[in-house]
């Protein structure tokens, strides 16, 4: 233990995260130890003495953001967010750890308003927030100068996420972007859950991060001078930093200090005893000394105060036009009239009536857009081409931060995560394009959008067999089906070019989940022509041509096979079937709507056949066990598109049929 005041002072602030960690993972039975014994000097060092942060103000938007990479770990954050002073964790909610309805989850994702900035349960994915953070920041001090925007984004990573494949991808685009306010802080303990760290691994990290353009910094992660230093060096250097703070997994807890039962192993009331005696720490559970307490607050609160103070008089001074846009896109609120060019593009779209493919069109949404919403960020994986998602927009660089398009490289899983880092941020509005079949690799991040209330928007081109020739390895029979599965995630599946103007304008409106626009690389044909009022995709599906006659027979369709869906309809009237055919393009936003509009759109009384180049899986919920389905029951081919679609029966005539057998 150290000696002398200051130094016993600062070693018991570490402690008061230890111990409230200990008490909290004891009482609630279950936790990860490991992290916040291990990485109590580094939060010390940061929070204290580094961090840009404002308790009494946690979105504070030129506040530094802090990532917990490592999110099992996370009494570490709530112990150092209590501690910090924010009125949102105070100590009942220390005490009510892992408790359902507690604001202190074993993962806790994401929570600004507690300052919680992103945490997160798949490794890997904090630190690629945090890059996406640190884009964020960097684009924005461009478009608002430095005494706006002015802060550094650090992420406390373990093995575990720098182990991981994505940090591979971040890693190297961070570095060719130089993100100089960019810190990692490594817990350098040399375990993970399996063992010691050299059952898996042999290669130089730190030579990996210097061969990726980074700098690197030793420090011993249990000093909290020496963390503070390297944050400082850091803080100097225009790359961005990893420091690597080698520590002991679990310190202070006797009978697991250093071993890998500490990552997350049981926490016992005689464990709490024993790390108490070895640290002379004699206070009981759930108590933090006066002078520890007035130390952290002064540490953080009253460090902060002065220059929170002299940034709010700035932005209070501002020309009144700039303090408003400025808020508006601090608040993630879109232009007052961000309607309006997509309403003019819808109109123009149905004036011509052309044949299109739906990226194409969703490429000049994008276009249109940019101009009345500065905030839009694209960029695509090695795609450009492909997507047309650039535009007229220039590219994001080391050495141009004004750039609006961001080449991600051939980094689907980078990008996917960038993404939710930029939209947690908040100020710019993300989109990223590839696809449809590469929404795998980005799966983990998609689901975490979803979880986390981040509106991301990705558009996926290549949607069905209709690519051809490329394969079946690109054909993405099955990828529906899986967005549609995850909670809070909107689907959108345009049918033509009217459709992806209304899609664009609900993936917008949508504020408090992520959107995947599925689009057509063939192009569509026009289905709507002018004279249109609302919205009609908005519903999520609606009755694009009515039966002649009371209705016998409903055929629904999505995107490309709506058309097919037409044909076989004038096929059913000739013969005297009165048929409607439905349009749904969102089974989410259709499943949003009341039971009369359902069923007036789809009723259950009439004969219900599907049309969809994927598979059936989720279709029953619309058609019924015993409706009519064409569509794929397994993976594509490699052919012409038209001979694809007869070979694999999803024609006008194969709908036809499957509706008249249900006549019979």
């Amino acid at each position: 233990m150290p000696d002398t005041p200051d130094a016993l002072l600062t070693a018991r602030m570490a402690d008061a995260i230890r111990f409230l960690a200990l008490d909290a993972i004891e009482r609630a039975g279950d936790g990860h130890p490991g992290a916040p014994l291990g990485c109590a000097e580094i939060a010390v060092a940061l929070f204290t003495r580094h961090l840009r942060c404002n308790p009494a103000d946690p979105v504070w938007p030129d506040r530094d953001r802090f990532v917990l990479s490592n999110g099992h770990g996370s009494m570490l954050l709530y112990a150092a967010l209590h501690l910090a002073g924010y009125e949102g964790l105070p100590m009942e909610q220390i005490r009510r750890f892992r408790e359902l309805g507690a604001h202190t989850h074993g993962h806790p994702e994401i929570a600004p308003e507690l300052g919680i900035e992103a945490t997160t349960g798949p490794l890997g994915q904090g630190i690629a927030n945090a890059v996406g953070m640190a884009v964020a920041e960097a684009r924005l001090a461009a478009t608002f100068g430095s005494d706006l925007v002015d802060h550094r984004t650090y992420a406390l990573v373990g093995d575990g996420c720098l182990q991981e494949g994505i940090a591979h991808e971040v890693i190297s685009l961070a570095g060719h972007l130089r993100l100089g306010k960019l810190t990692f802080l490594w817990d350098d303990n040399r375990i993970t859950d399996d063992g010691a760290t050299d059952l898996s691994i042999s290669e130089d990290v730190r030579a990996r991060f210097r061969a990726a353009d980074w700098q690197v910094i030793d420090a011993d992660g249990h000093d909290v001078e020496a963390v503070s230093a390297a944050i400082r060096l850091a803080q100097g250097d225009p790359r961005p930093t990893l420091i690597a703070c080698r520590t002991v997994i679990g310190r202070g807890l006797p009978r697991l200090e250093g071993q890998r039962g500490a990552h997350g192993g049981r926490v016992l009331a005689s464990d709490c005893a024993e790390a108490r005696a070895a640290r002379g720490w004699d206070h009981p559970p759930f108590t933090v000394p006066d002078d520890v307490a007035a130390a952290w607050q002064a540490g953080v609160s009253g460090r902060n105060r002065d220059g929170y103070t002299t940034w709010t008089r700035r932005r209070d001074a501002l020309p009144a036009e700039v303090r408003a846009e400025f808020d508006r896109v601090s608040d993630a609120r879109l232009p007052e009239v961000w309607h309006a060019p997509l309403r003019g593009l819808r109109d123009r779209f149905a004036e011509a009536g052309a044949a299109r493919p739906s990226i194409e069109v969703s490429a000049e949404i994008v276009a249109a857009l940019s101009d009345g919403m500065p905030e839009l960020f694209s960029g695509a994986p090695d795609l450009e081409g492909p997507t047309k998602h650039k535009g007229a927009l220039h590219a994001f660089t080391a050495q141009d931060r004004s750039g609006r398009y961001l080449h991600y490289g051939i980094r689907e899983h980078a990008m996917g995560a960038m993404m939710n880092g930029i939209a947690a941020h908040r100020g710019l509005v993300p989109v990223g394009a590839t696809y449809l079949v590469f929404s795998d690799y980005m799966r983990p991040s998609l689901r975490m959008a979803a979880l986390m209330n981040l509106p991301v928007i990705t558009v996926y081109s290549h949607d069905s067999i209709a690519i051809g020739r490329n394969g079946p390895t690109h054909q993405p029979v099955e990828y529906l089906a899986s967005l549609r599965a995850i909670p809070n995630m909107l689907v959108l599946r345009p049918a033509d070019a009217v459709e992806t103007a209304e899609c664009w304008e609900m993936a917008l409106a949508n504020r408090t989940g992520p959107t995947s626009l599925v689009c057509s690389r063939q192009a569509l044909p026009a289905l709507r022509g002018p004279g249109i009022e609302e919205n009609r995709s908005a519903r999520g599906a609606y009755v694009l041509a009515e039966a002649s006659g009371p209705r016998r027979v409903t055929l629904i369709g999505t995107g490309s096979e709506v058309a097919l869906a037409l044909t076989a309809r004038a096929m059913l009237q000739a013969e005297g079937v009165p048929t409607a055919v439905v349009s749904m393009p969102s089974w989410e936003a259709f499943a949003a709507q009341d039971a009369a509009y359902r069923a007036s759109v789809i009723p259950r009384d009439t004969v219900r056949v599907a049309v969809e180049a994927a598979l059936r899986f989720g279709w029953d919920r619309w058609i019924g066990e015993d409706g009519g389905f064409v569509g794929m029951t397994g993976f594509g081919a490699s052919g012409a598109p038209e001979d694809l679609f007869r070979h694999f029966g999803i024609t006008a005539e194969a709908v036809a049929e499957t509706a008249r057998a249900r006549l019979r």
